[in-house]
């Protein structure tokens, strides 16, 4: 039994040139509720039935927020294509079969290195790569997962991988590696809510009084341009070039502790040191905020 679809009235429009691309790399950043997440969960569905050679895996930053975010979209996916009965969706581990030809889509959180380093699939090949809320991921981690698609595919085929995100920060790496500089293996495209015609007034009124009371944050949030990072005072800060490796610290160097007490969610403390020529470390941070606390050492 055959089932017709008419894509744009699934998909919607707005996102043609970004549905049929086949780079290496899509790179959307937009604004919230742009259907930045769910076109790409659609498109994810109809590859994979598309291609029955071809499997895909799902990465964020963390491995809890996969099942709530990523993998909940792809099933709404299935269901929103009326393929729910050729898809087996299982918890442990995450993953989604495509029953016909068991095809998988697998899950990870790069906050778990031994599963980085152990992705295989026992039917046919690795093609497909989403990050979602690429923007909390380090470009280092993503380089390392990055090289898990790889190796010679049957022709037709191809490898790519999709990056999803609002653009809250333009020191980002995803801003200098992608929409800075041309590259032919790479589409970077920005989206926004006007794409999404299945908003409610309600919804458009949100953004539109936005608008009016914090233009700056209507921007990233509505308009999907680049801002600056919620608190941060140097907006020329840059990670490709303020952050350093690890070193050890010489015993002679000046040290001290600043401290915000955070009138305003978090507070901070911050430990320095400033070396022979004037120039200031920063070489551990604690954040806290309602009981919980966060210490990270460089």
């Amino acid at each position: 039994m055959k089932t017709e679809l008419y894509l744009p009235d699934v998909v919607g429009r707005g996102y043609g040139t970004f549905w049929n691309c086949k780079k290496r790399y899509r790179v959307v950043k937009g604004s919230r509720a742009s259907k930045k997440s769910t076109t790409t969960a659609l498109n994810i569905i109809c590859r994979m039935m598309e291609y029955p050679l071809a499997n895909t895996l799902v990465i964020r930053k963390t491995a809890a927020t996969l099942k709530n975010s990523c993998f909940s979209q792809l099933k709404w996916a299935i269901n929103r294509l009326g393929v729910e009965s050729f898809w087996k969706a299982r918890v442990n581990p995450l993953e989604l079969e495509y029953i016909p030809t068991g095809q998988r889509i697998i899950f990870r959180g790069l906050d778990d290195g031994f599963k980085l380093t152990s992705i295989t699939v026992d039917k046919g090949y690795l093609c497909f790569g989403w990050c979602e809320e690429a923007f909390e991921v380090d470009e280092e981690d993503f380089q390392l997962v990055d090289e898990s698609l790889r190796g010679q595919l049957p022709e037709g085929y191809f490898i790519q991988w999709t990056l999803s995100f609002n653009p809250w920060d333009s020191s980002s790496w995803l801003k200098a590696r992608f929409f800075d500089r041309h590259s032919d293996d790479v589409l970077a495209m920005t989206t926004t809510y006007e794409c999404n015609e299945w908003l409610s007034d309600a919804d458009r009124k949100l953004f539109e009084d936005m608008k009016v009371t914090d233009p700056q944050r209507y921007k990233v949030a509505a308009l999907g341009c680049w801002g600056v990072a919620q608190g941060a005072f140097f907006s020329e800060w840059n990670e490709r070039t303020h952050l350093v490796k690890p070193f050890a610290i010489p015993a002679d160097w000046v040290k001290f502790r600043s401290m915000d007490w955070g009138c305003a969610k978090p507070y901070c403390c911050l430990w320095f040191a400033v070396d022979f020529d004037g120039n200031l470390w920063c070489y551990r941070e604690l954040y806290g905020w309602g009981g919980k606390t966060s210490m990270r050492n460089a």
